[in-house]
């Protein structure tokens, strides 16, 4: 397993729209995968999208347990959503690809979501709180969709000039 660098906005890789996996679930698959995990852990973040990364697949990673439980990861190949509730709940969100940034988005509140498994399994279950919010939003990563975008266009670009701002300040500390 290996720490993988996460692409941060405004990376153009992270607008483009992720292709299915073909074929089933590889050891390749599982090891990137594996890798998404260790990269999930170490930012530290809950969900990770293989395009964060710079994979263009359709692979999320995604662990929920707080930090007194035991580790309790989750992946998903090639997920659809199968039906999204009406109702809809807010939730503030944050990104490792826009570090940094919290804003409260709006989502269904319940979804219905089919996926393939580390192992290849096939799955259809019902998702809601925290678990709902997480997959939408990194299944809006594999349709090159941020969180931000979600926002009036006004709080996306103060997003933008703060992500800006910091980087500058990092690139100058380096320097």
């Amino acid at each position: 397993m290996a720490v993988r660098e996460i692409l941060t906005a405004p990376d153009l890789r992270l607008k483009q729209k992720s292709k299915p996996v073909e074929g089933g679930v590889t050891n390749e698959h599982r090891k990137l995968m594996d890798d998404m995990l260790e990269t999930m852990y170490a930012a530290p973040g809950i969900g990770l999208a293989a395009i964060q990364i710079g994979e263009p697949l359709r692979i999320i990673v995604m662990d929920l347990a707080k930090e007194d439980e035991p580790k309790a990861p989750r992946y998903f190949v090639n997920p659809e959503l199968v039906t999204l509730s009406e109702d809809t709940a807010p939730y503030e969100e944050g990104c490792l690809s826009v570090p940094e940034i919290y804003e409260e988005v709006q989502r269904p509140a319940r979804v219905r979501l089919r996926y393939l498994d580390y192992n290849g399994k096939q799955i259809e279950e019902d998702a809601e709180g925290l678990y709902a919010v997480c997959i939408q939003h990194e299944m809006d990563h594999l349709e090159g969709v941020l969180f931000i975008d979600h926002l009036s266009r006004l709080k996306r670009e103060n997003a933008l000039r703060k992500l800006k701002k910091a980087r500058k300040a990092e690139a100058e500390a380096r320097v």
